[in-house]
């Protein structure tokens, strides 16, 4: 075994899918902790002195807030100064719920939506942009056709120099606290169909990559372009490791074929500028991606966030990767770490371990996060760790 190193290269090696002193464990997301600490900085050094490799991220995840783009962490989403926006609540006949009325006037015309504010709806009578609850609540989406993609280009521009301004100078304490404790970098979130689902629908996104593929093309290239934009601002920080959320790009909505016509030159780009910048490229996806692993190492993805037992076959994604593409996870967040018991996680740890570890390539983590602050999840993230350690000191 190697000698023992830092928690920077521990996961550095891991994402090199070179084989470290030990495997690390690094929880990919871990709300029920974030939600108990009074800031980022408390937030890593709590993980830090539990003994795990916490990352730090740029800029810093806020608390829960509400804006318009609380599901896409990371640098603002700010309009054209010209687009003007109206929100109001309508009850319509045929709805059990109020409905959410917000429109966006833009030089490139006015774009409208409706939502359900459903009893669980979170933002009051406030539509966000970009946010998860949008797509099963949304009776009609922000983009319909492509009629509304020259409107949409004004709510999807470059970072104004104030808002760089203030993330260069917000990610200064982030990254002392990364040198001090000698912890890996991790910024973003970059994003490509997720966004298509927050404005289009994903059922939309599905009959709309084969009855329009030109629209679906235009409306991908419109929102690969301004993230990629955003991923030049984060990625000249000199961040380890940049993170993009992908969770609706499995094969639930695109097919290998369709995949490799409409994502795969996208993230290769992707790929391509992080590691020009000298950074590392993560891609979180976490379910029924299986047939698309080769894609993922052939356009350059240097780690998979998300590997859930429950949804991958890990002895064939480690067979088929190898010694290509990181492997981030290994335990189910929600099932077992939150539901299960002790030895449910125990044993899940060590099927991971035994699986996933063998030369390198490997970060341990529930997938894809711990939210629920109970004395069973408390007890279980407890298990998790001295199991791995166990594992480690062997």
């Amino acid at each position: 075994m190697p000698e023992t190193t830092s928690s920077r290269r521990r996961m550095l090696a891991a994402l090199d899918c070179q084989e470290p002193d030990y495997a690390p464990c690094s929880f990919m997301l871990f709300n029920a902790l974030r939600d108990r600490s009074q800031s980022h900085t408390e937030f890593v050094e709590r993980q830090v002195e539990m003994g795990l490799d916490a990352y730090v991220q740029i800029p810093p995840r806020p608390p829960v807030q509400v804006n318009d783009y609380y599901n896409l962490h990371g640098l603002p989403v700010s309009y054209d100064p010209r687009v003007t926006t109206r929100e109001w609540v309508e009850d319509q006949p045929g709805e059990r719920d109020p409905i959410l009325i917000k429109e966006y006037n833009t030089p490139g015309g006015v774009l409208h939506t409706e939502v359900r504010q459903t009893g669980d709806w979170p933002w009051g009578d406030h539509v966000p942009f970009l946010d998860d609850y949008l797509v099963p609540r949304s009776k009609r989406f922000l983009v319909t056709g492509p009629e509304d993609l020259d409107a949409l280009r004004y709510l999807l521009v470059p970072s104004a120099e104030a808002e760089i301004a203030a993330f260069q100078t917000e990610s200064r304490p982030a990254l002392e606290l990364a040198r001090q404790h000698d912890l890996l970098v991790a910024g973003g979130w970059g994003v490509g169909a997720d966004l298509i689902g927050w404005i289009h629908g994903l059922q939309a996104m599905v009959f709309t990559i084969y009855d329009q593929p030109e629209f679906m093309r235009e409306m991908l290239d419109i929102i690969a372009t301004w993230n990629r934009g955003r991923m030049h601002v984060v990625l000249e920080a000199g961040i380890d490791l940049y993170i993009k959320r992908a969770w609706y790009e499995n094969c639930d909505f695109w097919t290998p074929a369709s995949y490799r016509e409409f994502l795969f030159p996208i993230l290769k780009a992707d790929a391509e500028l992080a590691h020009q910048k000298g950074g590392r490229l993560g891609y979180i996806i976490t379910s029924n991606c299986m047939p698309l692993l080769d894609l993922f190492a052939e356009a350059g993805v240097d780690v998979l966030i998300g590997v859930d037992p429950e949804a991958w076959d890990m002895a064939v994604a480690k067979k088929k990767l190898g010694d290509r593409v990181c492997l981030w996870g290994g335990v189910n967040g929600h099932l077992t770490v939150e539901q299960g018991s002790s030895e449910d996680v125990r044993a899940e740890v060590r099927q991971a371990m035994e699986i996933l570890a063998p030369s390198g390539g490997f970060i341990l983590s529930p997938v894809d996060n711990v939210r629920e602050n109970t004395p069973r999840a408390h007890e279980n993230v407890s298990a998790l760790i001295d199991e791995w350690q166990q594992l480690t000191e062997q």
